[in-house]
């Protein structure tokens, strides 16, 4: 497909090769930024990640993703070795090494460390964790609202992988997101076991039915930072809004659908299924939680 689109698409920006970033307490050139093919990470995807934005000097609810961070490699059992205060000074070291200001993304990741052994047990990770910071200039560029295809890929049991966890191993959206572009769609909607849709492989998922706002109960899926701020001001201002179980067929007769993410922060749907949804460009209560999102960013800032 020609005019295929991504969530996280952005426009290019030459400063790019030249980002510096943090590696174990190093701040170093990209072309020198490397780990070992031992680390726990690479081999296993054991680990945990945060993305982060920044607006015009400050990291969008970074204290909410600093949280966020430390309760995933506590459920994992994976100790970062640094108190919060000092994984944001490596956040904030890293960004004034890389001069960046605005419109740039930050993907925070913490893995297990470098094992002794390539097999699985955590206890062959002996050195301490490793941490990374990539911090990217990054203004996102999403020429058109996106194209979703439903897979057979769910978002699991919290017995098999609890689909709460920020973790390493993403590759059952990685597959979830090849059969939607097999499909000749961007990207992936998936249900959870019971047949509700659920979210995307890379984003949270809402519709707009009738001046209401739905989204799932939140049990199969990434509890996002930006989900719940869009869940929060509909509160705020009146919007009716509910988490709730609802069908394909609820799906598609939407008047609108978005997605929500800490890269896009709201990004129209235009079909689903090959079924065009409302317009099929961004309706009027996605444009409205947009404003409302970049009020609350402002404010955040302030």
């Amino acid at each position: 497909m020609t005019d295929h689109v991504t969530t996280h698409q952005a426009e290019e920006d030459r400063r790019n090769e030249n980002i510096l970033i943090y590696v174990d307490g190093q701040i170093v050139p990209k072309a020198k930024a490397t780990v070992s093919v031992y680390d726990s990470g690479f081999m296993l995807g054991d680990g945990v990640w945060e993305g982060i934005r920044l607006y015009n000097g400050t990291w969008a609810f970074l204290d909410e993703h600093i949280e966020r961070l430390f309760e995933a490699a506590k459920a994992i059992d994976l100790d970062i070795t640094l108190t919060p205060e000092e994984v944001k000074k490596a956040l904030l070291g890293t960004q004034k090494a890389n001069r960046m200001t605005t419109d740039a993304h930050a993907r925070l990741m913490v893995t297990r460390g470098v094992k002794v052994r390539p097999f699985q047990h955590p206890s062959l990770s002996r050195s301490g964790p490793t941490t990374v910071i990539i911090m990217e200039h990054s203004k996102p560029k999403i020429p058109r609202p996106i194209r979703l295809a439903t897979v057979p890929h769910m978002r699991g049991l919290p017995m098999t992988q609890d689909p709460k966890l920020n973790s390493h191993s993403k590759l059952n959206c990685i597959l979830a997101c090849i059969a939607a572009e097999k499909a000749g769609a961007d990207e992936a909607l998936m249900l959870d076991v019971h047949g509700f849709v659920n979210t995307t492989n890379a984003c949270n998922f809402f519709i707009v039915k009738k001046g209401q706002v739905w989204t799932s109960t939140g049990d199969y899926c990434m509890n996002g930072i930006t989900r719940q701020k869009v869940i929060d001001l509909c509160r705020a201002n009146d919007i009716p809004v509910f988490e709730r179980n609802f069908s394909l067929v609820d799906t598609y007769s939407a008047d609108e659908a978005f997605l929500t993410g800490t890269f896009g922060a709201q990004t129209p749907v235009g079909s689903i299924d090959g079924r065009q949804i409302g317009t099929g460009q961004m309706g009027p209560m996605t444009e409205r939680l947009r404003g409302l999102y970049k009020d609350l960013i402002a404010r955040e800032n302030a």
